[in-house]
């Protein structure tokens, strides 16, 4: 058996926790799956799997390998594709990431849009307020809120987003809105955790920081959002995640004059995957949307006025 075809056998075993269920999924024995193993094992010098007569399970030095398999075994069926001409025609599996939020607004009607337009493809789609690391994690394209610290990956612009502050107009109308950003240590703060998990907000065109004390630390937009529907304090968001709620008079926007520069919302990818169809696909329907629905902004600010 060759390389390429034992990192198959090691991948299935690896990924089904089992020799026999993965020999039987590739049509071989389960001896020539647990010796096509062996024999890399006995290459590298190393245990790649912990076998137990229960389970088997990835030593640490299984798990880095695995993910250079999948990376190898990707390249070289997207070689095979491209040289058959085959890469012109979404298929397979692509993966997508997203801030939870924004892939519930935006990405998911996109992912549906594709999946009916194109019967061959499926789409993995993670939503998720951390920022995922697209090699590390297996991920096909990311959508990012903020600056890129990544310099290695290709990033599209899609839009702006800008941080708010925003509150109920209950809670303003029973404490009052904050005239100025250090006014806020007197407030309930709710911190998502999703924007920045410290206490320290930058505010301003300068982005000077305030120390806030959140009453509530949530790891969700929409629960900070509800939160701060609840009255239980001021939230910290950005402009798209609020906006329906603003619009409607649920939250109102406080210390506007303080607002912070706008982040950039980017559709990022390795370099290495610009020539796959699913990636050129999802990117240019993104693209597209965005083109004709630009993410809204506030314009002015939303002032709040005590009622006698």
């Amino acid at each position: 058996m060759d390389n390429l075809e034992a990192m198959r056998v090691f991948v299935s075993v690896a990924t089904l926790g089992s020799f026999t269920e993965a020999a039987r999924r590739m049509r071989l024995s389960p001896s020539v799956a647990t010796r096509s193993v062996a024999q890399i094992e006995e290459r590298l010098g190393i245990m790649l799997l912990n076998r137990t007569t229960r389970s088997v399970q990835l030593t640490e030095r299984g798990q880095i390998y695995l993910e250079d398999c999948k990376r190898i075994l990707e390249d070289f069926e997207m070689a095979e594709r491209r040289v058959r001409g085959e890469d012109a025609k979404p298929r397979g599996t692509l993966r997508v990431a997203a801030p939870v939020l924004f892939g519930r607004l935006y990405v998911l009607p996109i992912v549906n849009a594709l999946l009916h337009k194109h019967p061959e493809l499926a789409i993995s789609l993670t939503l998720s307020d951390r920022s995922v690391n697209l090699f590390e994690d297996g991920v096909d394209v990311a959508v990012r809120v903020g600056e890129l610290a990544d310099s290695s990956l290709i990033a599209l612009k899609l839009g702006l987003a800008t941080p708010v502050l925003v509150a109920s107009p209950a809670y303003l109308q029973k404490h009052g809105a904050p005239a100025t950003p250090a006014a806020l240590s007197s407030h309930g703060i709710i911190l998502f955790e999703g924007i920045g998990a410290t206490n320290e907000w930058p505010l301003g065109a300068d982005r000077r920081t305030v120390r806030v004390e959140p009453r509530l630390i949530v790891n969700g937009a929409d629960a900070a959002i509800t939160a701060a529907e609840a009255g239980v304090g001021i939230a910290r968001t950005l402009s798209y995640q609020v906006w329906d709620a603003v619009r409607a008079g649920r939250l109102i926007l406080v210390l506007q004059d303080f607002a912070p520069p706008p982040l950039p919302v980017s559709v990022a990818y390795q370099a290495r995957r610009i020539a796959s169809a699913n990636v050129a696909i999802f990117v240019k329907a993104i693209r597209e949307h965005f083109n004709a629905n630009p993410l809204a902004q506030f314009n002015g600010a939303q002032t709040f006025v005590e009622k006698n």
